[in-house]
């Protein structure tokens, strides 16, 4: 199945890419997202509300502006990340690093 990750203020759609057919959304968006970063993609803006995003490495990922709101970050790995202006209001962030 196609995953997208779109801009949170203009539906743009900022990547995409191929992803099992068998996972649920959340998982499909931490997959893209970590496919996404390894590609260098541009992320700002980006939106990831209630993504699934555990234990994903996004590091030196450019999440400026991302909408995180409600995202699990458990475990995620999110050194050297641009979150600046990131929402993160109700993410899960325990054992993020």
């Amino acid at each position: 199945m196609k995953t997208r990750i779109t801009n949170r203020f203009t539906g743009a759609v900022l990547f995409e890419c191929d992803t099992q057919d068998n996972v649920s959304s959340g998982l499909a968006a931490r997959d893209a997202l970590e496919k996404a970063v390894a590609s260098g993609a541009y992320l700002s803006g980006a939106d990831l509300s209630r993504a699934n995003l555990s234990r994903a490495n996004l590091s030196r990922a450019d999440l400026s502006r991302a909408n995180l709101s409600g995202a699990n970050l458990f475990g995620a790995d999110l050194s050297g990340a641009n979150l600046s202006g990131a929402d993160l209001s109700g993410a899960t962030l325990f054992g993020a690093y």
